[in-house]
């Protein structure tokens, strides 16, 4: 019975930091693990139905979910493979994220597509595109990159189709962006409020 193991699957585990409170959760219920990683943990040995509940209310409080649906487990596998895409810069896809979605999963993107749009009510290409968006925006205001190195980055085809996909989804261009993020910084600062 020892050998035995378990997979449980947990929503809005996206960082490093959600791994490191859930082994804390698991330590505190007493339950082994063999693995933790994004969105997946897999227990050994039995798992009582208190330890269970117990972990789900636990992680629940801290914004995770121990996931028991399918096609919910399987949407929460997409958002962790786009997410993983979009912020790992060193393995970031060169290929059609359809491609690579498809081929992690084992699963035809047209199905996958579909499940992700009944499940999230977004279809998944927007999905993508709102990630990219949010990524660039976190490089504009992070980082000592220009717009070229950003689209070079996250694999634009090209700086003008980096800032037509920027304004659809935040009605600003990104130097427009920037320059209202800054402005509003400085304001603050001689309110005295940073």
């Amino acid at each position: 019975m020892e050998n035995m193991s378990m997979k449980l699957h947990i929503k809005n585990m996206i960082s490093p930091r959600c791994k490191i409170v859930v082994k804390q959760e698991l330590k505190k219920l007493g339950l082994r693990y063999l693995d933790v990683d994004m969105g997946l943990i897999e227990v050994t040995g039995i798992i009582s139905e208190q330890q269970h509940r117990n972990l789900k209310i636990n992680l629940l409080a801290l914004g995770l979910e121990v996931m028991d649906d399918k096609r919910d487990i399987l949407v929460e596998r997409i958002v962790n493979i786009v997410l993983e895409m979009i912020h790992d810069d060193n393995d970031f896809p060169q290929t059609n994220y359809s491609d690579v979605i498809s081929e992690k999963l084992d699963y035809d993107y047209t199905y996958l597509s579909k499940v992700f749009s009944q499940q999230k009510g977004i279809t998944l290409q927007q999905f993508i595109i709102d990630c990219k968006v949010g990524r660039v925006k976190e490089l504009l205001l992070c980082s000592e990159l220009n717009l070229t190195e950003i689209s070079q980055k996250l694999h634009y085809s090209s700086v003008g189709h980096l800032s037509n996909q920027f304004r659809k989804v935040t009605g600003f261009s990104p130097t427009a962006y920037k320059q209202l993020h800054l402005k509003r910084n400085v304001n603050l600062e001689s309110a005295g409020y940073v």
